[in-house]
C-alpha cells in the first residue's frame, strides 16, 4: 500500500527543551498506526507537529509524497490531516451541530453526506444534535470530537487519548468506532496509553521514550515483547 503519511528525522522544541528528537515513522493507506508511550514521552507533541501546530527545526513531514512540515496548520488541514486533539477541546457553548459545521470549516460547509456518515457512527450525537456540547458526558464530547474531525474529510485521522477519562464500556465503543472509521476507509494514526486496547486494533504500532522512537513492529510482535509487556501492559 502506498505511504499516506512519512515522518522522517523529525527534531522539535518548546523553547530550548527538546521534545522529539529524530523520530522517523510512516502511516501506509489504509492503516491503524499506534504510538505508545508514558505521559511526557512526545506522543502527542509528535501529532502536534505533523498537525503543522508545532514546527519541526529538522526533518520533514510528508503527507502522500509532499511535503507539510513547512506549511501552518490551516493549510495541513485542507490538505486532509484532521486531529482529535487530547482532552477532546469541543467548543462547550456551541451545540453538536455547530461544532460539527465547524469541523468542516476547510470545505467552506458542511457536505450532507459526511454530516450523515458522522451521525450513524455516533447516534447519540443525531439525538443530541442541538444540545449544547458543555452539558453532555466524557463519552458523548469524546464523539463529538472525533465526529468533528471527520467533516474535515480527512486523508489521516490523528487521534489523540481518545479513551482518556472514559469508563470501560466507552472505551471498548469508542474502539469499535475507530475500526469501523478504519474500515470505512480512513487511515489513522493513534496515540494512546491504554496500549492494550491500541494493539488491539492497531496493524502496526511505535513505542516512544523521551522524543525518541525506541521500538517499533506488527501490533503482535510489540503484545508479545518483554519491555511492552512490562511496561504498557503492567506485566511482570
Amino acid at each position: 500500500m502506498p505511504t499516506m503519511l512519512e515522518v522522517q528525522d523529525v527534531s522539535a522544541y518548546y523553547g530550548n527543551i527538546q521534545a522529539l528528537k529524530n523520530v522517523t515513522l510512516h502511516v501506509d493507506q489504509g492503516e491503524i498506526v499506534t504510538l505508545i508511550g508514558s505521559n511526557g514521552a512526545g506522543k502527542s507533541t509528535t501529532l502536534k507537529t505533523i498537525s503543522g501546530l508545532l514546527r519541526p527545526r529538522t526533518g520533514s513531514i510528508k503527507l502522500k509524497g509532499e511535503v507539510i512540515s513547512d506549511k501552518p496548520a490551516h493549510v495541513v488541514a485542507g490538505l486532509g490531516i484532521a486531529q482529535s486533539p487530547e482532552g477532546r477541546r469541543i467548543f462547550n457553548r456551541m451545540t453538536v451541530m455547530e461544532n460539527l459545521e465547524l469541523g468542516a470549516y476547510s470545505h467552506g460547509k458542511p457536505d450532507p453526506v459526511d454530516l450523515e456518515r458522522v451521525l450513524t457512527l455516533f447516534p447519540r450525537l443525531r439525538e443530541r444534535i442541538g444540545q449544547k456540547a458543555g452539558t453532555m458526558s466524557g463519552g458523548e464530547q469524546q464523539m463529538l470530537a472525533i465526529g468533528r474531525a471527520l467533516m474535515a474529510k480527512p486523508t489521516v485521522l490523528l487521534l489523540d487519548e481518545p479513551s482518556l477519562g472514559l469508563s470501560p464500556i466507552l472505551i471498548d465503543a469508542i474502539f469499535n468506532i475507530i475500526k469501523e472509521i478504519n474500515a470505512q476507509g480512513t487511515t489513522v494514526l493513534l496515540v494512546e496509553q491504554n496500549a492494550l486496547k491500541a494493539l488491539d486494533v492497531a496493524n502496526r504500532g511505535y513505542v516512544i521514550q523521551t522524543g525518541n522512537i525506541v521500538l517499533t513492529g506488527t501490533a503482535k510482535e510489540l503484545l508479545g515483547n518483554d519491555m511492552v509487556r512490562k511496561a504498557y501492559l503492567g506485566e511482570e
